[in-house]
């Protein structure tokens, strides 16, 4: 059992795996903050040129 116990600590194989689907979770985090704040901010943009619109035509 001791040596089960030293091989499993020493053991990287799975580490690499691990890392790999961390990176991918920050990313994907970070790609769906981008994509939510570009749609706000076209959002607004539509909401001004709409007001901008209405504005010069009565």
């Amino acid at each position: 059992m001791k040596n089960f116990l030293k091989n499993f600590v020493r053991d990287e194989s799975g580490a690499s795996a691990a890392e790999y689907a961390l990176i991918l979770a920050i990313v994907g985090t970070g790609i769906a903050l981008a994509a939510t704040n570009l749609g706000t901010a076209i959002g607004a943009a539509m909401d001004r040129a709409t007001a901008d619109i209405a504005a010069t035509n009565p």
